[in-house]
């Protein structure tokens, strides 16, 4: 008896399926910004051409949100800490780690900004929406400090690891798209 008494008083099940889906959530976007960054440079080779990291790009940011998605309603849903899913649109309004919580809140506005704008990309045009796309070069670092201060894992080596992976798999695609274009501009002054 006394065993499943203890096996009940553990965490519940949405407190496990929040702390997976938001760092799978992170690693997506990671991806994602990666991949768009990589695009950007118009990166492509025969093994991968262009529209096979356009659409890798779309389809993480895509599965992206749909972690998010469910990470955001099992928080709600956890009864740890009473969050409610206004929390969840409306940045730093709630009293549970209102500003690290606020801002995974900013970074889930860019991103709902972001796929709404790319919807709409036909109707509103190539400037208003490359504006806004831009949006999502905030929206990760933004994530990942949410991820940072807001998680109760934090400190954990498992999320330690994902978030410095991460941060490299994004220093590495900045550094893929700036250097060879300071290579190129070299080349062209002398």
């Amino acid at each position: 008896m006394s065993l499943l008494l203890a096996a009940t008083k553990g965490p519940s099940i949405y407190w496990y399926l929040t702390r997976a889906t938001g760092a799978v959530a992170l690693v997506l976007l990671t991806m994602s910004l990666a991949l768009g960054v990589m695009d950007t440079r118009r990166f492509n080779t025969t093994r991968w051409p262009r529209f096979v990291i356009d659409g890798l790009h779309r389809n993480a940011s895509l599965l992206a949100l749909v972690f998010l998605a469910v990470h955001i309603v099992t928080t709600v849903l956890d009864s740890f800490v009473s969050i409610p899913l206004s929390a969840a649109i409306i940045p730093f309004n709630n009293g549970y780690k209102t500003f690290w919580l606020g801002l995974g809140t900013v970074a889930f506005d860019l991103m709902l900004a972001v796929l709404i704008t790319s919807m709409l990309r036909q109707r509103i045009g190539y400037g208003t929406w490359r504006a806004v796309h831009w949006c999502s070069y905030a929206c990760w670092p933004i994530a990942l400090a949410h991820t940072l201060g807001t998680g109760s894992d934090a400190s954990k080596a498992w999320l330690l690891v994902i978030s410095i992976g991460c941060i490299a798999t994004v220093l590495v695609a900045v550094l893929v798209r700036v250097l060879p274009a300071r290579a190129a501009r070299r080349l062209a002054t002398r």
